[in-house]
């Protein structure tokens, strides 16, 4: 064969024995993993990008009458039925005989599952064919949520369903750090799709994963899932008052996990250290698209002690030194408001422990500070007094070059 002389051709080569499948399944899967070629490599939007393909495929091939090219435009329709085009597609006279089957599925089971920390939740949701003879078996579709960074970080689909959910199921009996329960099918669409969502937008896809292959297929049938009742977009959370803020604080060092890490009755000295600690603490929970700031985990202590402080805060020695006894107690303290397990306390707490000699390094380094924390550390080290106007000035006049700055 001729090498392709456009995608729409290069598509059609490579569906060339769709016929040839076995039930409507895998072609509804072959047609998405050829989709997610479209999907990986778009810039942006990129759920758009595959709607606009599709519609471009569908009105390029309109002539095509071989059996393949009229069987992968009917999966594509089926697949993204919003595309230009797609409502006037018609099954092929030489159609195979799960063709009729394509995206004939219906919900038989919603699940959720995660971690009793909340940094991830995954959603389970099962469909049937009306025909699984023709259509192929009851399958799973799975949406990983990743809490920490506000994306659907993975999705896949697959089956049998019984195996998906029984292996499932079993997980989190065993593991007492996980949970699992039924989901409304309503908040299990609108959770995925309004993660999918920022996802799509994204310019670097995570790296592993069935995402990108999976993603149209996922896509419709998450769209067979009842939606959310309309109402009004709810603003930004708010974030904490000052005063909500105060009592926050003024509860945790009445807690015994203050008193356990010495933190209730600090020398008067370290006062100033303590509470700019824990506001440091307030400020990244509240940077998160959920922010809750009694979600501690191994993991957000890790973004927190390993990344983000060194990125947006300058600490002296004396904050460095109360840093992480500041987030072992305050971890601790919100694992007990939140009711987690026993065992979860002490991993997180270990895991804390084993990130202060890398805390250290990056503190000393300095190597992930960003540009303007770096000129805050760089002034405060000159001792220039950041309040003080007229010294401020100064030192931005004489330091112009280093920090990249043409003169006025």
């Amino acid at each position: 064969m001729a090498t392709p002389q456009t995608p729409y051709d290069a598509v059609l080569h490579a569906a060339r024995d769709v016929t040839k499948l076995d039930c409507a399944l895998d072609a509804e899967m072959l047609g998405a993993a050829l989709l997610g070629s479209v999907y990986a490599i778009a810039d942006e939007d990129r759920s758009t990008a595959v709607r606009e393909f599709v519609g471009g495929f569908l009105a390029a091939t309109s002539r095509r009458r071989t059996a393949a090219a009229t069987t992968i435009r009917n999966v594509f329709a089926t697949l993204v039925p919003d595309a230009e085009g797609a409502a006037t597609v018609k099954q092929g006279a030489t159609a195979p005989s799960w063709s009729g089957q394509l995206g004939k599925v219906r919900l038989t089971g919603s699940y959720a599952y995660g971690d009793v920390y909340g940094d991830q939740t995954s959603y389970l949701a099962t469909f049937a064919y009306d025909d699984g003879e023709a259509g192929g078996p009851e399958h799973a579709v799975v949406a990983l949520v990743d809490h920490n960074i506000g994306i659907t970080k993975d999705v896949f689909v697959g089956g049998p369903a019984e195996r998906i959910l029984g292996q499932v199921r079993e997980m989190c009996a065993n593991d007492e750090l996980t949970w699992f329960r039924e989901e409304e099918p309503r908040r299990l669409r609108r959770e995925v799709d309004r993660y999918l969502a920022v996802t799509d937008e994204l310019g670097d896809l995570p790296a592993e994963g069935s995402l990108a292959t999976d993603r149209a297929l996922v896509g419709a049938r998450l769209a067979l899932l009842p939606a959310s009742v309309l109402t009004a977009v709810p603003d930004e959370p708010e974030p904490l008052s000052s005063e909500q803020r105060s009592a926050l604080v003024r509860a945790f060092l009445d807690s015994p996990e203050a008193a356990r890490f010495g933190l209730s009755d600090v020398p008067e000295a370290d006062l100033p250290s303590l509470h700019f600690c824990l506001s440091l603490v307030l400020d990244h929970s509240a940077s998160f698209p959920d922010a809750d700031p009694m979600r501690w985990s191994p993991a957000v202590a890790g973004l927190f002690l390993l990344d983000w402080v060194h990125r947006r805060a300058v600490l002296d020695m004396d904050d460095a030194a109360m840093l992480p006894r500041a987030v072992r107690a305050w971890a601790a303290y919100a694992a007990r408001r939140r009711g987690l397990p026993e065992s979860a306390v002490p991993q997180t707490d270990q895991a804390i422990e084993e990130m202060v000699p890398e805390f250290a390094r990056l503190y000393s380094t300095g190597e992930r500070r960003s540009p303007a924390t770096a000129a805050v550390a760089q002034l405060m080290a000159d001792g220039v007094d950041p309040d003080d106007p007229d010294a401020l000035d100064a030192w931005i006049e004489a330091n112009r070059q280093r920090l990249g700055e043409e003169p006025a």
